[in-house]
């Protein structure tokens, strides 16, 4: 069965939706650029109570700070994204978080620089765009990964058809508007993986 991730949530409602549609895992978003930003105390407080997998999303956090942040937020997981990445991945595996390690699907791109005992997740050219990838581009994955970028409950059973990946990560594409969760697209969207 295909892992869910459903990602950019800002309320503990939108939680408890993503988790009654059958969601594997939410993701919070800390980066201070995005629309969907939340602090990690925020994500603590929405995800409390809650038995789903859930994620801290940040960009540029070096490894003290992404560990600090990840356990103020109480979460499973990390991905982290820009500068530090590699080194916070890492750090986070030997803390015994689950990572998802962001990899920009482009030309000559090389799926097997994810560090050891994480999930290689595959994005476009600026992660968090809300833009598809070319599936053509992508060689070879060894192990699961995950897909991301433009997926909707419209694209996702032919991401799946041709790429099957472990798993899939979808912000916008559950969205009424730019940052606002929309429960009937959660729920259209998980009915269409599984």
């Amino acid at each position: 069965m295909t892992w869910i991730k459903l990602c950019g949530l800002r309320s503990g409602s939108d939680v408890v939706a993503a988790e009654t549609a059958g969601a594997d895992a939410v993701g919070f978003v800390t980066a201070s650029r995005s629309v969907r930003r939340v602090t990690p105390s925020q994500a603590a407080e929405y995800g409390s109570g809650r038995t789903i997998e859930r994620f801290l999303v940040t960009e540029h956090e070096p490894p003290e700070a992404l560990l600090a942040a990840a356990n103020r937020a109480e979460v499973t997981g990390v991905q982290p994204h820009g500068r530090h990445s590699w080194d916070a991945a890492v750090a986070a595996i030997e803390a015994g978080y689950r990572v998802l390690f962001p990899i920009r699907v482009e030309t000559d791109m090389d799926t097997t620089v994810a560090p050891v005992g994480s999930i290689p997740i595959l994005d476009g050219v600026i992660p968090g765009s809300g833009v598809r990838f070319d599936p053509s581009s992508i060689d070879t994955v060894r192990g699961p990964f995950v897909v991301a970028g433009g997926l909707t409950p419209d694209n996702v059973g032919d991401v799946l058809a041709e790429l099957g990946p472990y798993g899939v990560d979808v912000s916008s594409g559950i969205e009424s508007e730019r940052g606002v969760k929309d429960r009937d697209l959660m729920r259209r969207f998980v009915e269409v993986v599984r």
